[in-house]
């Protein structure tokens, strides 16, 4: 089968091999995927760049999209010929989606609803489960007010859907340039971080409470605006990423005087409960069309280095996801 792999750290020039490697084959309770749409998130280039690479040979990617073509003992044939989309694909394991095969746990491939298109369906593990989690974690959301950092990155685009169908009140961060399209999603208020005092920004917009919620994809920044009053009191901070992933200081005295919550989550390991529930919002939400989706560009797998860099680059709007049936 065609596939792209590295077997070092370093730049998508230095390191990204394509070519020929075995066909997998599905082990018990296993499903093998023909893989027709890659996703490429930013934890997959920070992967590539300089975390432990888990063993000799590294097909990279967590995200995917395709149908069943053989399952392996333990698993009901009639999911052959499934369209399924795919999660933690290269999770604490060497094989991802950047391969025209996959074989992977059956429940980590998740039906995928006709009429939803496969570069779609490569979007959902990080991005649509992030988001969906996220909001979930803020249930009951419905009348309250919501900061929404990164609200045009592929993350935030999908919270701001979510929340806002919810009921909540958004505002998001985001550039000049992408203002547009985290409106678009459902925010009410966008406030441009290069430009602006988000913190003064955000009390202005809340008559000096401040949000009900943040949903955070960067901790490293975000976590100094506490203390300027960002978060109302007894709200809750919910956090996803962070730009500096060392330690970073918190202001004790305002979360404890303002009995605030932090809660934070690594969507790779989510509770078997909770990714459930996220999995079936997330179904509900595309089996009745009430999700946007943007695709920022498409790459043949031949030119993965190009489609890393341009997720290193940051100035596409929507997801980057390779086509490995074009």
């Amino acid at each position: 089968m065609k596939a792209a792999w590295y077997e070092r750290n370093g730049t998508a020039r230095d390191v990204l091999v394509v070519g020929e490697l075995p066909t997998p084959r599905p082990a018990p309770g296993e499903v093998l995927v023909r893989v027709h749409f890659s996703g490429i998130n930013p934890s997959d280039v920070k992967s590539r760049r300089g975390r432990p690479v888990p063993g000799p040979r590294v097909v990279p990617h967590s995200d995917g999209a395709g149908i069943i073509e053989a399952v392996g003992e333990g698993v009901p044939e009639s999911r052959i010929g499934e369209r399924v989309w795919l999660w933690n694909g290269q999770w604490k394991r060497a094989m991802g989606t950047a391969a025209e095969f996959i074989a992977l746990p059956s429940e980590q491939a998740v039906g995928l609803p006709d009429g939803v298109d496969f570069a779609v369906g490569a979007c959902l593990g990080i991005p649509g489960l992030t988001a969906m989690h996220a909001v979930n974690l803020l249930a009951p959301i419905k009348g309250k007010s919501v900061l929404v950092t990164g609200a045009a990155s592929a993350v935030g685009h999908y919270v701001t859907q979510m929340a806002a169908a919810r009921g909540a009140r958004v505002i998001g961060t985001a550039s000049a340039e992408k203002a547009g399209h985290a409106r678009s999603a459902g925010a009410t208020d966008i406030i441009d971080y290069k430009k602006a005092d988000v913190a003064a920004r955000v009390l202005e917009l809340t008559n000096g409470n401040g949000v009900n919620a943040v949903i955070d994809m960067d901790f490293s920044t975000t976590a100094r605006l506490l203390s300027a009053g960002i978060l109302g009191a007894h709200g809750k901070y919910v956090c996803y990423g962070s730009n500096v992933p060392g330690d970073n200081a918190v202001p004790f005295g305002d979360l404890l005087f303002r009995s605030l919550t932090l809660q934070f989550f690594l969507v790779y390991e989510l509770q078997p409960d909770d990714r459930a529930a996220a999995i079936a919002d997330l179904d509900t939400m595309l089996r009745t069309g009430a999700l946007d989706h943007t695709i920022g560009a498409r790459f043949p797998l031949a030119e993965i280095v190009a489609a890393h860099e341009a997720v290193e680059a940051g100035q596409l709007v929507g997801n980057v996801v390779l086509d490995l049936v074009d």
